[in-house]
């Protein structure tokens, strides 16, 4: 197993530019699912959950090429809808749930694995469920499997009991080939809702009010190939932010949208951190001593669940006493038990972790417990004393393009070895 060693203390300058979005794509490549043609997807990152998706869109039947960062994804044959041979791949990934929809959408028929993904709490897919049989869907679910067909899909109105990114974009997929109009209530906001929207629209499809808590659907036959660019990754965006202020440095975040960070820009801005906006970039400088802050995750436009983590580490060496909220994923402070092993003063209450700010942390052995635990701990590593070796990076090469690589151009010391 590969573990990343990173020399602390060194400041990060430079500029980097911002990957595709992880969370946009993993809705867009099952979506090429309904156009039943060709569509070309650019700006798509290199990372490990997207050659999986992509590695099983082949095995169902999609021709799909690669050329650096663009896929052009060829779903003109039968996409197999049975998916239960697959039940290992799936089970891996979280976003492998988007296939229920689009097949659904499709061929009024799926068989899926129920997903697997990161161990951050309870991640039922209730929410899916409920959209789906309000479409017409007759739902079963046995031996790890998902299984629905529908007759007919007829629009419904949809009002979800907890807002949900994936139950949000699953509806979508499913209600954009429809009959009739379909009404999701108390649906996500997030900035990928609004990238697969766009998406189902170039291919023909009418979505309208994406980005806002009710969202109208038009059910449309006539879906079609197109071309679409993915927006900028928001989180990974947050990860250098927190990376350059956690330094002390100075690092220009170009290909950014600057009003999806608000939130975190906000919070960064309250602790005494230098951010710059401009139309496509943000510069980001770090600045000591750090002040005490409080920060409650809450879904779009509050402060990311995705950035909890990295958010946490800077707050480990913020003058005073800090405190972060879970509100979205119960079982999220995993990683917490690895920052008290380099000197954070950290303890959690249920939900809330209380932070008081030390010196500085102390390079050690330490472990990602999932994807953005993962980036947090390189953080941590990057503003520790002496060496840091961070084991079970896996989980960080599942959802950040190049991460050591650019860290390295910004000035920061890490390698990648084998034990």
């Amino acid at each position: 197993m590969e573990v990343f060693v990173i020399e602390g203390g060194h400041p990060l300058n430079g500029e980097v530019c911002i990957s595709g979005a992880k969370n946009a794509v993993l809705g867009l490549i099952p979506a090429a699912i309904l156009s039943g043609g060709s569509c070309k997807i650019e700006n798509v990152p290199h990372i490990n959950d997207v050659n999986k998706l992509i590695d099983i869109l082949e095995k169902i039947g999609a021709e799909i090429y690669k050329e650096e960062n663009t896929l052009i994804i060829d779903t003109s044959r039968h996409i197999a809808h049975d998916c239960s041979d697959f039940q290992e791949e799936m089970g891996k990934m979280r976003a492998s749930y988007y296939l229920l929809g689009a097949l659904l959408g499709r061929y009024r028929q799926a068989v899926v694995p129920l997903p697997g993904g990161c161990n951050i709490g309870d991640r039922p897919i209730d929410q899916h469920i409920k959209g789906f049989e309000a479409l017409g869907a007759n739902i079963k679910i046995e031996h790890g499997l998902v299984k629905m067909e529908a007759d007919r899909l007829i629009g419904a109105n949809i009002y979800l009991d907890v807002v949900s990114v994936g139950a949000t974009i699953n509806i979508m997929l499913a209600a954009v080939c429809a009959e009739g109009t379909t009404i999701i209530e108390n649906a996500a906001k997030e900035p990928h809702i609004v990238d697969v929207a766009n998406f189902l629209n170039l291919m023909g499809g009418s979505v309208r009010g994406a980005g806002t808590d009710t969202i109208r659907i038009k059910g449309t036959q006539g879906m079609y190939g197109c071309e679409y660019s993915v927006i900028p990754d928001q989180i990974t965006t947050g990860t250098y932010m927190i990376a350059a202020a956690a330094t002390g440095g100075n690092v220009l975040i170009k290909k950014a949208i600057p009003k999806h960070m608000e939130a975190v820009s906000a919070k960064l801005r309250e602790m005494g951190v230098i951010i710059e906006e401009s139309v496509d970039s943000l510069r980001v400088i770090g600045k000591r001593p750090l002040k005490a802050v409080r920060v409650k995750t809450l879904p779009y436009p509050g402060f990311p669940t995705d950035l909890q983590q990295p958010m946490a580490v800077l707050m480990t060496v913020a003058s005073g006493n800090s405190t972060i909220t879970e509100t979205i994923f119960e079982n999220r402070f995993k990683y917490i038990d690895e920052l008290r092993k380099m000197g954070a003063d950290v303890v959690i209450n249920g939900r809330v972790a209380s932070i008081t700010g030390v010196e500085k942390l102390s390079g050690t052995k330490i472990a990602a417990t999932d994807l953005r635990a993962g980036a947090a701990m390189v953080v941590a590593g990057l503003m520790a004393d002496g060496e840091t070796r961070i084991s079970n990076i896996e989980h960080i090469d599942r959802g950040y393009e190049n991460f050591e690589s650019n860290i390295r151009e910004l000035g920061g010391i890490i390698r990648r070895e084998t034990p």
